[in-house]
């Protein structure tokens, strides 16, 4: 059962925490029901609505559970959902940036996290669809060679929407996107996202040029949740979605990408978050067993670059009934426990 979101405390100040839709406590809640309608220059009309029940996503909840966020990223991601526009997280890897997309998903009850890898051949076209034109004329000529035309499958079954394109489709309740370091992406990448980003929708060719008797397809989403109709090959979103990308700063992007986003910078953190980290994930016996991994880490990263998981996985090793030798030990976390950058240039 879904928890109703804690009320404001009353106070002379008036500083009740009312706002807030996303409270970044990970326990559930309904709040999003009372998220206020948007701007009138980001609503975006379109329907009609899936209210389909999407499957409850174990996985994310998983990666959710024990999330430490700050004032400042809650206050973000708040301003991102009032307003309905993309997200930018950039820091250093391991800060937690895409887990932020998980937990959201996950206390708001939107669904599984629609996750989209970006790589440097990436294109727009692989976040919106794919469309398996090779697929669809083999089996095209097969039927007409036995003389089965009439069971020519539909247009729709070759085509099956990307991690973006799936959520811009009109859901009831926004999906929650996870673009994933997009400045791994070719430059042209950020640009060819903008029009998309203001228009809340974007076009299928493949159906928009289908006659008038075979203008409603239905096409597969990413997760393979539903097979959602489209019309005449338009896709437009009801409720903008929640739309977390992110970054290490490896590189600038353009001014007019920058405009159309939020932007947050995640911090790694500090000692007391990282105990709240490692209580919540492996106990609290395994924070007393490993402070000298935990003091070994932190001095690694006020001299270089180290990420949250490589501390996990060393104090896990060695407090889950394993028990090597002080010398194994030793060696174990000199390995497990390296400078991210110092290795890269091996």
């Amino acid at each position: 059962m879904l928890e109703s979101p804690p009320q404001p405390e009353d106070s002379a100040t008036g500083d009740g925490e009312d706002w807030r839709i996303y409270l970044g406590t990970g326990r559930p809640h309904n709040g999003v029901e009372r998220l206020p309608e948007p701007p009138q220059w980001r609503r975006f009309g379109g329907g009609p609505l899936i209210t389909s029940a999407l499957p409850e996503d174990r996985q994310g909840a998983e990666r959710a559970r024990g999330y430490q966020i700050t004032d400042e990223a809650i206050e973000m991601v708040n301003a991102a959902l009032y307003l309905r526009r993309p997200l930018l997280v950039t820091g250093k890897p391991g800060t937690g940036k895409s887990t932020l997309a998980y937990s959201v998903a996950y206390e708001l009850g939107l669904g599984p996290v629609l996750y989209w890898p970006v790589t440097s051949r990436s294109t727009v076209d692989d976040g919106l669809y794919r469309y398996d034109a090779i697929g669809r004329l083999q089996e095209t000529n097969l039927f007409q060679s036995t003389g089965r035309t009439e069971e020519i499958p539909d247009i729709g079954r070759y085509l099956t929407l990307g991690p973006l394109g799936t959520a811009l489709l009109p859901w009831a309740r926004p999906r929650v996107v996870l673009i994933d370091e997009l400045d791994k992406s070719d430059l042209g990448l950020p640009n060819d996202l903008l029009n998309v980003f203001e228009e809340g929708r974007f076009e299928i060719p493949e159906l928009a040029r289908l006659p008038e008797d075979q203008s409603l397809a239905e096409v597969m989403t990413s997760d393979g949740t539903l097979r959602a109709p489209v019309r005449r090959g338009q896709v437009r979103c009801a409720a903008f979605p929640v739309v977390v990308i992110t970054s290490n700063a490896e590189r600038e992007f353009p001014p007019a990408f920058l405009r159309r986003c939020l932007r947050l910078d995640i911090q790694p953190p500090d000692e007391q978050a990282l105990t709240q980290i490692i209580t919540s994930m492996l106990g609290e016996e395994a924070v007393a067993a490993s402070a000298d991994l935990i003091t070994h880490f932190l001095d690694l990263r006020d001299r270089g670059a180290v990420a949250t998981d490589q501390l996990l996985n060393a104090i896990f090793l060695v407090t889950s009934g394993v028990r090597p030798p002080e010398s194994t030990r030793a060696r174990l976390r000199a390995n497990l426990i390296r400078d991210l950058e110092a290795a890269g240039t091996l």
